[in-house]
């Protein structure tokens, strides 16, 4: 039976986090402290003024304390996954479980991208619930909604689209009017979306400062549903920002052989509980190809 281990992104964050497992990192956790120049486990525990919910602080945030969480699995010598799995920001995480880059790599690489994201904030993020892609496509067109993208695909029917607030503002009106439930994110940009194109050529040339070691056991890309390649990774985690997170897709093709997949989530259960929901669903898995091809949870954001 084929195993993966999921990562969450940004919208698993909570007050009190990493209060298990801080302290038996105390070197990890003080070069975390320096780096970012406050006071992480503090952060953490209290959550001042809902400093978690700024993007600069939740993603390194995050992905320091499900790092911790990844140390202490290893330590433990629970059992290796087939595949490692992020949404989103916990791709960060499920590349350092696979040997990619070192904690210190990855803390700095996802303190940069925090900020970088953090940058463009006109705009946010919406969960849009029982509408397949197509039908959503089309309800735009019918409203002539230009400037939202689809940002997310946790499933058949759960799609996440970002764009400017006014812009989404006006798809909230066509949803009450057409009977579409939906959700907004409590997200402080448009994420996976066109307007993260000029974060994403910043971030790229920071990347390409960076070594990246082949992974030890394969990583499913957000940005294709496949295994990242071999000397991609900038060029990748770039495009991580600006096209949506195909996490359906990426379920789907992980080969079962003939047998049920099994999961489990680092630091959350909102991933399992959409595994199960693509389980179910009778859409095939799509077909592979090299490039990103079109088509997240309430909570789970970039």
């Amino acid at each position: 039976m084929p195993f993966a281990v999921l990562f969450p992104g940004q919208g698993a964050q909570f007050r009190g986090m990493g209060a298990d497992v801080f302290a038996h990192y105390p070197a990890l956790t003080e070069f975390a402290c320096d780096l970012l120049g406050y006071d992480l486990v503090a952060v953490c525990r209290d959550d001042p003024d809902g400093i978690l919910a700024r993007t600069e602080c939740t993603q390194p945030a995050l992905f320091v304390v499900n790092a911790l969480h990844t140390f202490e699995r290893e330590r433990r010598e629970e059992r290796r996954p087939d595949y490692y799995l992020g949404h989103s920001l916990g791709e960060y995480n499920a590349l350092l479980a696979a040997g990619v880059f070192d904690f210190q790599t990855g803390l700095r690489l996802v303190r940069k991208r925090g900020e970088l994201m953090a940058a463009v904030s006109d705009g946010g993020m919406t969960a849009v619930l029982g509408v397949p892609e197509r039908e959503l496509l089309d309800l735009f067109r019918q409203d002539g909604i230009e400037s939202i993208d689809v940002a997310g695909f946790n499933s058949d029917t759960q799609l996440v689209i970002a764009g400017p607030y006014a812009e989404l503002r006006v798809a909230h009106e066509a949803f009450t009017r057409q009977g579409v439930r939906f959700v907004p994110l409590r997200v402080g940009g448009p994420f996976h979306s066109r307007y993260m194109e000029p974060a994403r050529v910043e971030f790229e040339k920071y990347l390409r400062q960076f070594t990246f070691h082949d992974p030890h056991t394969p990583v499913i890309a957000n940005v294709t549903g496949l295994p990242h390649v071999r000397g991609e990774f900038a060029r990748t985690l770039g495009e991580h920002l600006v096209e949506p997170v195909r996490w359906a897709d990426s379920i789907r093709r992980l080969p079962r052989r003939d047998s049920p997949l099994e999961c489990e989530e680092v630091g959350g259960r909102s991933l399992l509980d959409m595994v199960r929901r693509i389980s179910a669903s009778r859409t095939p898995a799509p077909k592979a190809t090299t490039g990103g091809e079109p088509g997240r949870e309430p909570g789970q954001h970039p």
